[in-house]
């Protein structure tokens, strides 16, 4: 069985070009917990611990309760199948927030207003990719 993968190493996940905010904001919380509140914490509270895959597996984990002892299997089948990458996650379409893979394709959250993300945008040994738009752009 092929395992995807949603990993980048040595690479820097821009804000979208049609993000609407200018300052970074963490997500709203809500009576569910959505992926991007998930994502944002888990990220946020752990800058360089886990890799993508990790994040969108765990995201997957949560929202469908399972149990520590079905994660390893679950995880082999949920990347039997391509996944979204955190490109298309709502913390850079719609939040403000870069994400760095470092080269080891651990990550971490870059607010667009701080330093840290101008210096990555400018950084030429880093590759730079933009989050997805959340509407076509004409």
């Amino acid at each position: 069985m092929k395992i995807h993968t949603t990993n980048y190493q040595n690479t820097f996940i821009e804000v979208a070009e049609d993000c609407p905010v200018s300052v970074s904001q963490i997500p709203p919380a809500k009576k569910v917990e959505t992926a991007a509140e998930i994502q944002y914490n888990l990220i946020k509270n752990n800058p360089y611990l886990f890799t993508s895959d990790d994040i969108v597996f765990e995201t997957f984990a949560l929202k469908n309760n399972l149990t520590d002892a079905e994660k390893p299997e679950e995880r082999n089948k949920f990347f039997s199948k391509g996944q979204p990458c955190l490109r298309s996650s709502a913390l850079s379409k719609r939040y403000g927030f870069g994400i760095h893979h470092d080269q080891n394709s651990k990550i971490a959250l870059v607010p667009v207003e701080s330093d840290g993300y101008k210096e990555l945008c400018e950084d030429a040994s880093v590759k730079k990719v933009k989050a997805m738009c959340s509407k076509k752009i004409i």
